[in-house]
């Protein structure tokens, strides 16, 4: 269990987000907090990110292992499809 409350973990996230924004914008995509519930993340990926083939790997392998490494290691970051922001129950 993640000892921190989603309010607490905004910040955080956020900065390690703007941080990540850096890397992927250099590939014409982009990454947008949705939300965060219980300790998830919900992130958004756009620009050139949609669609692409290494999409899951930029959000597994670099977004949330980042958060694993710098905030808790049961972080988990979920990508929410377009048309999708109002059913986060649905994904997580």
């Amino acid at each position: 269990m993640i000892p921190f409350t989603d309010e607490e973990l905004r910040p955080v996230v956020t900065n390690l987000l703007e941080k990540a924004r850096v890397w992927i914008r250099k590939d014409g995509g982009d990454v947008t907090l949705i939300d965060i519930r219980n300790g998830k993340i919900f992130v958004q990926l756009q620009g050139a990110c949609v669609g692409c083939g290494s999409s899951g790997t930029t959000l597994k392998y670099g977004i949330e292992q980042e958060m694993k490494k710098m905030i808790h290691p049961e972080m988990v970051v979920i990508n929410v499809p377009h048309g999708w922001e109002d059913k986060l129950d649905q994904l997580g």
